[in-house]
């Protein structure tokens, strides 16, 4: 049986905004400037990399596919950006496909920047033999492929299920938890296929960067100058700030207790997420990082005042 047999729902109405015609004006300005903000400063790690030859080592071909990742997470602000806050089923669907896709690909990524790390400060001597091309590419396809996997097993169950109404998601995205909420049938194996998943992928995801930092930390305690351990630390503080906010916030967003749920919070928590987040983790990077800092004043012809004359 089909999908529209199925539910006598075609569209949905996001309530997580105000109603009041002026502060949704001032909130579309605010969402625009965030998203272009977003778009152009992941856009610049992009075209960072191929623009300097010096930037192709293997974290920044990691970091590039981050920027990527965050430009298709945060592309649920379309929904914000527009003046109809409805949307259809189907492409509700899809939108919740795309960003559990999105989502899952980026924790793997972060994983495999921490191991990127980990062989550059606990094995430097073998870092281009350990992070070859090859190791890369096939880092970041298994990243995009599980993120593929997880996206499907969890949207297919949700398919299934009858939504005979309300109509109304009280947020402005399609989110799994949201759409799980309107369900008129039993949401017994939706509820399990996504737990079981979100553990196994969040478990998998963090133990391998938990692991990768315990050696990190175990090398730069060992280094016996204390301005060798701050460089050191200052080569993965970056990474460790994008980790902390991601996995924070979004643990947060879907593991609370339902006793905690606020439409308020939730809003709050996944702006923080799905908008914030991917703004800040190129001005994280790049604020921290002396040589894409320079590639960027070169690219945009900004002398370097601090050189010296």
């Amino acid at each position: 049986m089909s999908m529209a047999n199925q539910t006598t729902v075609t569209k949905f109405i996001f309530l997580g905004l105000p109603s009041d015609p002026q502060l949704q004006t001032f909130l579309f300005l605010v969402f625009l400037v965030i998203y272009l903000t977003t778009l152009g400063g992941n856009v610049s790690i992009m075209l960072v990399r191929r623009a300097d030859p010096h930037l192709g080592t293997p974290m920044y071909f990691l970091l590039s596919h981050l920027s990527f990742s965050d430009i298709c997470f945060c592309s649920m602000l379309e929904t914000l950006l527009s003046e109809r806050k409805t949307i259809s089923v189907s492409s509700c669907f899809a939108q919740m496909f795309f960003r559990l896709l999105s989502g899952c690909s980026e924790v793997f990524i972060l994983s495999a920047m921490a191991y990127d790390r980990y062989a550059a400060i606990c094995n430097p001597l073998h870092y281009m033999r350990t992070m070859s091309k090859r190791v890369c590419s096939q880092l970041v396809a298994g990243a995009w492929l599980i993120g593929s996997l997880y996206a499907l097993i969890n949207t297919l169950p949700l398919s299934a299920l009858h939504l005979c109404g309300p109509n109304t998601i009280n947020h402005f995205s399609c989110e799994l938890p949201s759409l799980v909420a309107l369900s008129c049938s039993e949401t017994f194996t939706s509820d399990m296929v996504f737990l079981t998943s979100a553990l196994m992928i969040g478990l998998v995801s963090f133990s391998l960067t938990l692991d990768s930092y315990i050696h990190i930390l175990t090398t730069i305690l060992r280094i016996r100058s204390a301005e060798g351990r701050h460089k050191a630390f200052s080569t993965c503080s970056s990474h460790l700030i994008v980790v902390g906010l991601f996995y924070g916030t979004g643990l947060f967003r879907y593991f609370r207790p339902n006793s905690a749920s606020s439409v308020v919070l939730d809003g709050l928590v996944s702006i923080q997420y799905s908008i914030l987040t991917p703004m800040l983790n190129p001005l994280i990077y790049s604020l921290k990082n002396k040589e894409v800092k320079a590639v960027l004043r070169r690219l945009l012809g900004v002398k370097n005042h601090s050189a010296p004359k």
